[in-house]
């Protein structure tokens, strides 16, 4: 079975009630021609890290406090949670061509409001418009990668520009605004056209009718889980009665917005909830790490966020290697042991490490471990569903990635009470 919509010709078994996807690109995007999707996908990580650095002076610009000015961050966040399975769902129904186009207007609406109107309720309403399309971007670049080292160097990119997001959001407010730090998520746009152009006219259509109920019940469930670090008690009781109503909706209708066939599927519920934990496990670390340096060195708050870009940045620059590698030599059951290996070992590491080598190696190894997870489980999870599932698939696979980026620092809060 193919691996990917982007491979020509190559048309995988159709889910009952499907038509099969049309070959939607000219050939598949490996090579150079995968740098367009790693680029197209790289800058959303300047949304969810680039502000790190630059919100006081938003603050003070706008005359309202810190904590107001990081609703930015959070509608960002929110962006990226809901846009991922809902623009995964345009791409199953409309194709690369209009998925990547409407994705790359909402990048450029979001990043015009952010860029030109500074006041509070419009930079959210534009970081929310970027979160939006740039989750689509990826997606549809995931989607587009025609072989497993393309697919790494989609993820390697999303988390090397995570690693350097802080300190190029803070040289750009030097050199230009914090607006445009803000607006950094922008130059995922660049690569729209070079992407559109490789995908043919054609687009993938299903016989079932658009699931508007499935999408509404899924928008709600993911915003209720984007709030449950905030406001655990009223969100955790709205994410479980949504996640009721959903769990409904998809018997009601098995292949609506969220495919049943994807929630029976085994091997791809093990690849999504493998990333989903080791997400929680980086991203949980990239807080505690922080804190623990604090306390065993005299290291002020700069200096140890420059020595937080080389671990991270190892960990995404890495994790292409290991994608390639495990895709081509190695056995899913020595991947998910090497990963979960490496993500514990860091775990650990960072729980009895006290000098600064060994909490900066901990935190290279859970990075190594999510970046590589995110690409190789990727992988795995679209492999074991049908091809004209691929792109629920991807939408649904980074859903659990990205809610493991938000649980992770929850739970280190929790940790450190």
């Amino acid at each position: 079975m193919s691996n990917s919509l982007a491979e020509s010709g190559a048309q995988g078994p159709a889910a009952p009630g499907r038509k099969p996807h049309a070959t939607d690109t000219r050939g598949p995007f490996h090579g150079p021609a995968a740098l367009w999707l790693a680029l197209m996908a790289g800058p959303l990580s300047f949304g969810i890290a680039g502000p790190a650095l630059v919100l006081d002076d938003a603050a003070r610009d706008l005359d309202v406090s810190t904590g107001a000015v990081t609703w930015t961050v959070t509608a960002f966040g929110w962006g990226i949670a809901v846009g991922t399975p809902l623009l995964a769902g345009l791409l199953d129904r409309r194709g690369a061509r209009t998925a990547l186009t409407t994705c790359g207007l909402l990048v450029l609406l979001g990043a015009g409001l952010v860029a030109g109107v500074p006041v509070l309720p419009v930079l959210v309403l534009g970081t929310a418009l970027m979160g939006l399309g740039t989750a689509g971007l990826t997606a549809t670049a995931m989607s587009l990668a025609g072989s497993p080292r393309a697919m790494g160097l989609v993820t390697a990119s999303l988390a090397v520009v995570g690693s350097t997001a802080p300190l190029a959001g803070s040289l750009v407010n030097d050199l230009l605004s914090w607006q445009a730090t803000l607006a950094l998520p922008v130059l995922s746009a660049v690569a729209v056209p070079f992407a559109v152009a490789r995908c043919a006219h054609g687009a993938p259509v299903t016989r079932e009718p658009f699931d508007p109920l499935g999408a509404v019940l899924l928008t709600a469930l993911v915003t209720a889980l984007v709030f449950v670090p905030h406001q655990p008690l009223a969100a955790g009781v709205c994410s479980v009665l949504a996640a009721g109503l959903l769990a409904a909706q998809v018997r009601a209708r098995p292949r609506g917005f969220v495919p049943a066939v994807l929630l029976r599927n085994p091997g791809f519920l093990v690849a999504a909830g493998l990333a989903l934990c080791l997400a929680v496990v980086n991203f949980g670390m990239m807080y505690a790490i922080p804190e623990r340096l604090e306390d065993h060195t005299s290291w002020s708050t700069s200096e140890i966020g420059v020595a937080m870009v080389w671990p991270l940045l190892l960990g995404g620059a890495l994790s292409w290697f290991v994608v390639a590698v495990s895709a081509a030599r190695a056995g899913r059951r020595v991947v998910i042991t090497a990963l979960v290996g490496l993500a514990l070992a860091g775990a650990v590491l960072a729980a009895v490490g006290t000098s600064p080598a060994v909490l900066l190696a901990a935190q290279a190894l859970t990075s190594i471990a999510a970046a590589s997870g995110q690409g190789a489980f990727a992988v795995h999870a679209t492999s074991a569903v049908p091809d004209a599932e691929r792109p629920p698939a991807i939408g649904l696979f980074n859903l659990a990635y990205l809610l493991g980026a938000a649980f992770g620092p929850a739970i280190v809060s929790l940790l450190s009470l």
